[in-house]
C-alpha cells in the first residue's frame, strides 16, 4: 500500500483540483441566476408600475376634462405636457416631471377629424371636430439595458 502511494504522489492534488473546479463552476452559475433574477423582477416591477402610471395619467387628464373642457382645449396640440398633482386637484405644466424619481411621464393631445356623413373618426380628410381630442400618455424610464416608454391612446369628448 505505501509503494502505490509512493508511486502516484499528484493524483490526490489532481483530484482536489478537479473538485474546486467543479464546486466554482457550480457556485458561478448560481451566482448568475441570481442576478437575471434581480434584473427580470425589476423590469417586472417596473412595467407594472408603469400600467398603474399610464391609467392614472388617462384618468387625470379625464379629470381635468370634467372640470371644465378648457383645461384641454386651451393645451397646444402636438406638444409634450405634464401631469401635476398639488394634494387636491390636476394640473398640467410643461416642466419636465418624473415620477418616484424614475418615471417620466407626459401627454400629447392632437385634433380630430370626424367624416361628414357617418361623423366616425378618420385619419385623414373630414371635418374637424372641436369637442375630442386624441390623447397619448407615455411613460419612460432609464434601465442598464437603456430607456423603456410605454404609450397608451385614447379619445376624450366634452360631455358637457
Amino acid at each position: 500500500m505505501r509503494k502505490a502511494i509512493r508511486e502516484n504522489p499528484g493524483f490526490g492534488m489532481i483530484e482536489i483540483v478537479v473538485g474546486v473546479s467543479i464546486i466554482s463552476f457550480a457556485l458561478f452559475g448560481l451566482a448568475t441566476v441570481g442576478q437575471i433574477s434581480i434584473r427580470l423582477s425589476e423590469e417586472s416591477s417596473n412595467n407594472t408600475r408603469t400600467a398603474f402610471l399610464l391609467e392614472e395619467g388617462v384618468e387625470a387628464v379625464k379629470i381635468m376634462r370634467d372640470t371644465s373642457w378648457q383645461n384641454i382645449s386651451a393645451l397646444a396640440d402636438g406638444n409634450d405636457h405634464y401631469l401635476n398633482f398639488n394634494g387636491t386637484t390636476w394640473a398640467t405644466t410643461t416642466a419636465d416631471t418624473f415620477v418616484d424619481g424614475l418615471f417620466e411621464r407626459k401627454f400629447k393631445l392632437s385634433g380630430v377629424n370626424r367624416d361628414a356623413s357617418s361623423q366616425e373618426i378618420v385619419a385623414s380628410g373630414g371635418v374637424s371636430d372641436s369637442g375630442t381630442k386624441k390623447l397619448d400618455v407615455s411613460v419612460s424610464w432609464r434601465s442598464q439595458t437603456g430607456t423603456t416608454t410605454k404609450t397608451i391612446s385614447t379619445y376624450i369628448t366634452n360631455l358637457f
